[in-house]
């Protein structure tokens, strides 16, 4: 089904620049962002941000609401031009591509389609455009599931059926490279499973995708590398397994029928606990040797011992706490979890 229209030959190592010398050792770069900033009036959206990305991995572009994933994409695509630094796309600028939509496809604002138009009528516009031939519409539609409601107007399509839509346009050009902004918005868990095993293809053809995502469990199952930022500025940049171990504490689930002994016990020897709502202690900063060493020394029966499965969410939440850019509270006015779009 995928031809290869063109290949990206990755930017050459500009001496004198440390950041670049450093990322040329890693091999190939296909998305490649050095020192970018974004600003817009007094407020600085991007902020000497550097990062890249390679082919044949899907790499989860993560970040509290506002920390400037949407920017970021947009410059990479070129709809809104960087205050400083550069960001390429297989050496040069996405402008600088003779046939943009057959090296970058990108989905970033599903809804952006007149409504009056069917979904067929927008993809036959676009390759007639971009030089596409006729019978690549008809393939995209029946990749992304719309072929029957094909000749619908648009306006009467649901959110989940315009990401569908958005989805074809990235993939219409068969471009080497793809950037999805929330790919999976309004779509139903089989449309999600669907997207999921879309990205592991794509990726396993050689291709570049670039996804930015708040499912933090869908990003577990999909990606392999993470940017993370915050507040416009790189936070993290490695593998998810590397993410999790990073920034993820080890924590024990332990149950016991002499709880108030055990915390002490356990607070004693430099160990956290929180009590979850179903009685069981949740423990950090000891393992689950070290836990049930000290109960038995301490004579506490124990019921349950086990490790707490480490989680991208969990590691998300702990790394990025100071980067919110909007914090909602609870009733008692205590600091609640963030609020992301």
């Amino acid at each position: 089904m995928w031809s290869r229209r063109g290949s990206c030959v990755p930017s050459p190592t500009a001496a004198g620049d440390p950041r670049r010398s450093r990322l040329a050792g890693k091999g190939k770069r296909v998305i490649e962002a050095l020192h970018l900033s974004k600003r817009y009036g007094e407020r600085l959206a991007v902020d000497d941000l550097s990062f890249e990305v390679l082919p044949g991995r899907v790499t989860g572009f993560l970040g509290p609401n506002g920390a400037g994933k949407s920017t970021t994409m947009r410059m990479i695509v070129g709809l809104d031009a960087p205050s400083d630094g550069s960001v390429t796309v297989c050496g040069r600028p996405y402008t600088q591509h003779g046939s943009p939509l057959s090296t970058v496809g990108a989905l970033l604002d599903a809804r952006a389609v007149h409504g009056g138009r069917s979904a067929y009528d927008h993809l036959l516009s676009l390759a007639h455009t971009h030089g596409l031939r006729r019978g690549r519409v008809k393939e995209v539609l029946e990749l992304v599931g719309l072929a029957e409601v094909s000749r619908r107007p648009v306006r009467g399509f649901s959110l989940g059926m315009s990401q569908r839509l958005g989805i074809a346009v990235a993939l219409l050009g068969d471009p080497e490279v793809l950037l999805f902004d929330e790919p999976v918005n309004g779509l139903d868990p089989e449309g999600i499973v669907w997207v999921r095993g879309l990205m592991r293809e794509l990726a396993a053809q050689g291709r570049t995708v670039l996804v930015s995502s708040h499912l933090m469990s869908e990003m577990e199952h999909t990606a392999d590398d993470l940017v993370v930022i915050g507040r416009g500025r790189l936070i993290s940049s490695c593998t998810v397994e590397e993410f999790i171990e990073r920034n993820c504490r080890t924590e024990v689930r332990v149950t016991t029928p002499e709880p108030a002994r055990l915390v002490a016990l356990l607070e004693e020897h430099e160990g956290t606990v929180r009590s979850e709502p179903d009685g069981s202690l949740v423990v950090g900063g000891l393992d689950a040797v070290r836990v049930g060493d000290l109960a038995f020394d301490g004579g506490i029966r124990v019921h349950q011992l086990v490790p707490v499965q480490a989680s991208l969410e969990a590691a998300f939440m702990e790394l990025t706490r100071t980067s919110v850019e909007y914090q909602a509270r609870t009733s008692t006015g205590a600091p609640d979890a963030e609020v992301r779009s």
